[in-house]
Order: C-alpha cells, then sequence, then structure tokens
C-alpha cells in the first residue's frame, strides 16, 4: 500500500500539473468565472459556460483525486518518519485550491498563475522525495566534485524551470482570450529561459562523461538527460514556430517531469 501511495502522489502532482495547461492552452481558464462555485449561481458548470466550463470544472474536480490520494499518504505513513513529508503533500492541496481560487478572482493574474505551478513543483519535489525515502537505495553518491556538480544541476535546472514560468506569462495562451499578460519581452525571456537549461545539460553530460556514478544515479541521469534534449528540441520548435499551443503542452509536461528528475539525481549523489 505504501509503494501504490508514493507513486500515486507523484504521478498525480506531475499530471495536476497537465491537466492545468490544458485549463490554459484550451482557453478555459475562466471556464468557470467565479469561485468557490463555478459561476454566481452553481457550483458546477452550466451549458451556457460550454466546453470551456466543462474542461476548467473538470480539472476543479480533479483536485479531489488528489486529495483521496493525499489522505491515504497521511494514513498509510502516520506511524512512520515520513509522516511529516505525507502532511506537508496533504497540506498542499487546500493551499493550491484557495492559490488556484484567488486566479480565477484575478481574471488570470499572470504571476498567480506561475505561483499555481511553482507550488505545483514544490509538491512534486516533496512527492520525490517520498518516494526516495520509501526505497532508500543502499547506493552512494561520490564525494567532492560530482556532488557539487550534482548541486549544480539541481541550482541551474530549476532556476530554468522559474524563468521558464516567466516566460509562460509573457507569451500567448494566458487561458482566457481578455487576459493580460506579465508585459515582459517574450523573446528576451526565451534566451533568458535556455541559458540555464543549456547550463544544466552540459552538466549533466559531464557527470555522465567524467564521473564514475553507480548504476543508480546514471539511471537517472540519463533519464534526465533525455528530458533536457527533449525539452530544448520543444523549445526551439516553439520559438521558430510562433508557440503553438500543443507544444506548449508537451513542454509543460517535460517541465514537471523534470522538477522531478532534477531532485532525484541530487538525493542519488548524496555521500553518506
Amino acid at each position: 500500500m505504501r509503494k501504490f501511495a508514493v507513486w500515486s502522489s507523484l504521478v498525480s502532482q506531475i499530471l495536476i500539473v497537465v491537466t492545468g495547461g490544458v485549463v490554459r492552452l484550451t482557453g478555459s481558464g475562466l471556464g468557470c468565472p467565479t469561485w468557490p462555485k463555478c459561476t454566481s449561481e452553481s457550483l458546477v458548470t452550466v451549458q451556457a459556460q460550454g466546453i470551456h466550463g466543462v474542461i476548467e470544472f473538470a480539472n476543479r474536480m480533479l483536485t479531489f483525486a488528489l486529495l483521496v490520494i493525499a489522505v491515504l499518504t497521511v494514513v498509510v505513513f502516520w506511524k512512520s518518519a515520513q509522516r511529516a513529508l505525507a502532511l506537508a503533500l496533504f497540506g498542499g492541496i487546500p493551499a493550491q485550491a484557495v492559490l488556484g481560487g484567488f486566479t480565477v478572482l484575478t481574471g488570470l493574474n499572470p504571476w498567480l498563475v506561475g505561483s499555481h505551478f511553482a507550488l505545483s513543483a514544490v509538491l512534486i519535489a516533496l512527492a520525490s522525495l517520498l518516494v526516495w525515502r520509501f526505497y532508500s537505495p543502499s547506493e552512494v553518491g561520490l564525494p567532492g566534485l560530482p556532488r557539487v556538480t550534482s548541486v549544480a544541476i539541481t541550482v541551474a535546472g530549476l532556476v530554468s524551470v522559474t524563468f521558464g514560468i516567466i516566460v509562460t506569462g509573457a507569451g500567448p495562451h494566458a487561458g482566457d482570450a481578455a487576459t493580460p499578460r506579465n508585459g515582459l519581452d517574450l523573446e528576451i525571456w526565451q534566451h533568458y529561459h535556455s541559458y540555464p537549461a543549456y547550463l544544466t545539460l552540459a552538466l549533466v553530460l559531464t557527470s555522465l562523461v567524467l564521473y564514475r556514478a553507480n548504476r543508480l544515479n546514471r539511471m537517472i541521469l540519463i533519464g534526465l538527460l533525455i528530458n533536457l534534449v527533449i525539452q530544448a528540441v520543444i523549445g526551439v520548435a516553439q520559438a521558430r514556430l510562433g508557440v503553438p499551443a500543443l507544444l506548449v503542452g508537451f513542454h509543460v509536461t517535460g517541465a514537471a517531469t523534470l522538477c522531478s528528475l532534477l531532485w532525484f539525481q541530487l538525493f542519488a549523489s548524496k555521500v553518506r
């Protein structure tokens, strides 16, 4: 049951980012124009809201699925050392709901939309740590430069993700046609976003080529490398093709997965 709980926690935290991206990319961010109700008169979406209301309301309902998983995780880890982690994940669910409510009530303020993703990134990190502690791998990382490089990978990767959030607020696909953007130059911030991403990629290659990492660490680094290469290809294609919604969706999915892989490689590099 614990194995099911830890993987369900991680996968669901990533999926809620993906479904949130679908809401934004389909222009359904105000499909339910108020909160906590869907409309001023109804708790659920109504026919007048059309497909946008269905998409936004469905995303809201996924919160309850996450809540069930979070409760299960607290229950199965209640008498273990991981109880605090489980409780933190549980507390993140209502925090996300309230932040999402403020996002709707402010007409999809781009900075609040970005904060929504940032909180998801924190919850993905916590869920990743819970998975790692559940398995408690016996392998250890290498001291010195390999460990320093691993820390640098995580820092550079998270900086890239943060700049990616800012790029999202500057670009199209705001979630609603009337939603203002953050006013920053999209092209310039796309470059700012790419620089730490390429640095992360270079550091991962350095770790794979120069250091004799253990098998588990090497597998995680290879997975991270694949993720970064795919993200780079999608990012360049987005910039060249005018930021099409489908590519943005793939990029968001990759970013959520990246948030987990960055932490896994850091955990795997720890020297005991």
